[in-house]
């Protein structure tokens, strides 16, 4: 064999340890790294399985019912990206064992909402966030009327010891100032009344923005409902307490 063939063939088996060489190493790279994404899952599951114990009453999530119109309906949206959804997923990340419920209508008033109060709000729910009055300030209903229907909503709540949460809308500027002033003015004064959570304006941050809405300019999209809920969690987190506290009472009373 002459040496032109030889040095072939030394660099051909040269080149052949190299690549086994490169081929432990990433075979050895990929198991690293799968036993450590299955060691920080792991370690990620057994800090929320943790917090979730610590936020769980008897074993059983608390569950919220959303009673509002399209805007929690999810009007436009796909499965899973409506605000109830939304903030359930939020809620479970910062570990919060609840669980949401999706009552919006679309086009809902603050009336249909007590209509279907009671049975929307059954005897397994722990708390309520009530977002009404969009589509009565949009047909421009005397502000008179929904206040009396969301007045009617919250005491029929709160007879039941229920924790509120009462989401705030505006008037739009076409129905002139004083309509706006009404109405803008019924969440503030109810929410004192009743004694529930208030949280002004229910598209705070997202109204009117474009990159946030669909085309009808009325309704959030995915963006718009993530802004949403980025800005109710800790209202809602109050809510949660208030439930929970609600719970321990009635488990105390039960006990004695």
């Amino acid at each position: 064999m002459d040496t032109i063939s030889l040095r072939r063939l030394w660099e051909r088996a040269s080149l052949s340890a190299q690549m086994g060489i490169v081929a432990r190493t990433i075979k050895r790279a990929a198991v690293f790294a799968m036993v450590a994404t299955a060691t920080v899952a792991a370690s990620l599951s057994h800090a929320g399985e943790n917090k979730a114990s610590e936020n769980t009453e008897g074993g059983k999530p608390l569950r919220i019912v959303a009673l509002g119109d399209s805007l929690t309906a999810g009007f436009g949206l796909q499965p899973g990206q409506g605000f109830p959804e939304v903030l359930q997923f939020a809620l479970k990340s910062r570990g919060h064992d609840v669980e949401m419920v999706n009552a919006g209508v679309s086009g809902d008033t603050t009336a249909g909402g007590l209509a279907r109060l009671d049975w929307v709000v059954d005897d397994g729910i722990d708390a309520v966030i009530v977002e009404l009055g969009a589509n009565d300030a949009l047909r421009g209903q005397p502000p008179a009327q929904a206040k009396s229907n969301l007045d009617q909503i919250l005491t029929r709540l709160a007879a039941r010891r229920l924790p509120v949460l009462l989401a705030g809308m505006r008037a739009p500027e076409n129905w002139g100032a004083d309509y706006r002033q009404q109405f803008d003015a019924i969440y503030p004064e109810l929410a004192e009344r009743h004694g529930a959570i208030l949280y002004p304006f229910f598209l705070d941050g997202v109204a009117l923005d474009k990159k946030l809405n669909l085309g009808d300019g009325l309704h959030p999209n995915q963006r718009g409902i993530t802004v949403i809920v980025e800005r109710i969690l800790p209202a809602v987190e109050e809510l949660i307490m208030r439930a929970k506290a609600r719970k321990a009472a009635g488990g105390a009373a039960a006990a004695k």
